[in-house]
C-alpha cells in the first residue's frame, strides 16, 4: 500500500472493536484509538499525519456531532466517518449538514469499513493521480503558449489555465507538481511583466488594448441602467482570480452569474490607483490634474480613497451630458440624481 493509511478511531466502547481494529491493521491501515472526543481533538492538535477519521456519536461528555464541528473548524477538509447506533433521520441529517464523508450503523462490519476506507480515501489518491498525471500532459502546452508571445487576450486565458491547475492541484496534495507549477507560474509572471512593460505606455495613451480600471464603469455598470432596475455594484478590493473562484460555488447559491470578464488594473494596482480610476473613469494622473485638492500622492499623509463618492458623482455628471450632447431623449433614467438612486450601494 505504500505509506500507510492513518485512521483516528473515536469511541467510547474502543475496547469492543478489537476486531475491527485487528482487521484494518491486517489490511495495513495505521490506526489510533482515543475513547472520546476531547482526545481526538488533542491528537489531532499534536498528530498532523492523520488521514481520515472514524468518530462515534454518542459519546458521553463531548458527542461525536460537537467534536465533529470542532474538526471541521481547524481542519474542514479531513475525511470523518460517522459511526451510530442511531438511524434517526434528524441525527444524520445535522452530521451530514456538519460535512461528513461517509456513516456507518453499529455493530460495524469490517469489510463495511473497507468499502468506505477505498471509496474515500482511494478515491482521492486515484483523483490526484489524474489530477497530476494531466498537469505533466498539459504542462508543456502553458509552455509553449507563454513563450509564443500571447497578445492581452491569450494572456487572459494562460493565467485562468494556470490558475484552474493550481486549484485542482491544491485539492490533489501532489507536493511535486505543486512545485512544478510554481516554477511554471513564476515563468509566466516574468514573461508577462515583461509583456506589459512594452505595452503600457501605448495602452494609456490609445483607446486600444485591454479594458483598464477607468472603463469598468463605462462598458460594465452603466448600460445597465436601460433595464429601470436598481444596480448594485460590488467592489472587492485586492481580490485574486483564484480567490473569486473559490467563494464562486456560495455565491451561485443564491445568484446566477451570467458573464465573468475581465479587465487590465491601472499600475500599481494597491492603494489610491486602480481604485480611484474605476470610481473616477479617469486614470489617476488625470485626477490629479482634474481634482487636485482630492488626490494625495503616496508620500503624503491622509486616507487615499477618500473621494471616491464625489468621484462616482463627477463621472455620473460625465455620462450624462455626454448623452445630451447626443441629443438622445434624456428618460428619467438619465437624470443625475436618478442614476445615483438606480446606482443604489457601492461597497
Amino acid at each position: 500500500m505504500g505509506d500507510k493509511i492513518r485512521i483516528l478511531w473515536a469511541d467510547d466502547e474502543i475496547e469492543l472493536l478489537k476486531p475491527q481494529l485487528f482487521f484494518l491493521e491486517k489490511k495495513g491501515y495505521d490506526v489510533v484509538t482515543v475513547s472520546n472526543g476531547h482526545d481526538a481533538l488533542d491528537i489531532l492538535e499534536e498528530d498532523g499525519s492523520i488521514d481520515i477519521i472514524f468518530l462515534d456519536e454518542s459519546m458521553p461528555g463531548l458527542t461525536g456531532l460537537e467534536t465533529l464541528s470542532r474538526i471541521k473548524v481547524k481542519l474542514p477538509n479531513i475525511p470523518v466517518v460517522m459511526i451510530t447506533k442511531n438511524e434517526a433521520e434528524k441525527i444524520m441529517e445535522e452530521a451530514i449538514g456538519s460535512q461528513i464523508d461517509d456513516y456507518l450503523i453499529k455493530p460495524v462490519n469490517p469489510n463495511q469499513i473497507l468499502l468506505t476506507l477505498k471509496k474515500i480515501v482511494d478515491n482521492k489518491r486515484l483523483v490526484s493521480e489524474k489530477t497530476a498525471t494531466d498537469y505533466q500532459q498539459e504542462f508543456r502546452n502553458i509552455g509553449i503558449e507563454i513563450n509564443d508571445g500571447p497578445d492581452f487576450k491569450e494572456w487572459v486565458n494562460v493565467y485562468k489555465k494556470i490558475i484552474s491547475w493550481e486549484l485542482r492541484l491544491d485539492d490533489s496534495n501532489n507536493a511535486q507538481m505543486k512545485e512544478i507549477l510554481n516554477m511554471q507560474k513564476e515563468e509566466a509572471n516574468k514573461e508577462f511583466f515583461k509583456y506589459v512593460s512594452r505595452h503600457y505606455a501605448d495602452w494609456l495613451k490609445q483607446a486600444k488594448g485591454p479594458r483598464k480600471s477607468q472603463d469598468i464603469l463605462k462598458d460594465k455598470v452603466f448600460p445597465l441602467f436601460n433595464n429601470g432596475k436598481p444596480t448594485v455594484m460590488i467592489l472587492m478590493d485586492n481580490l485574486r482570480y483564484d480567490q473569486w473562484k473559490i467563494i464562486e460555488p456560495i455565491v451561485t447559491e443564491l445568484y446566477r452569474i451570467e458573464e465573468e470578464d475581465y479587465f487590465y488594473a491601472i499600475l500599481p494596482t494597491a492603494t489610491q490607483y486602480s481604485r480611484n480610476a474605476i470610481f473616477a473613469g479617469m486614470s489617476p494622473l488625470d485626477i490629479q490634474k482634474k481634482f487636485p485638492d482630492w488626490w494625495l500622492n503616496d508620500n503624503e499623509e491622509g486616507g487615499k480613497n477618500l473621494k471616491e463618492g464625489e468621484l462616482l458623482t463627477e463621472q455620473i455628471k460625465k455620462l450624462v451630458k455626454k448623452i445630451s450632447n447626443l441629443n438622445m431623449s434624456r428618460s428619467p433614467m438619465y437624470r443625475e440624481q436618478d442614476i445615483c438612486k438606480t446606482m443604489h450601494s457601492i461597497i
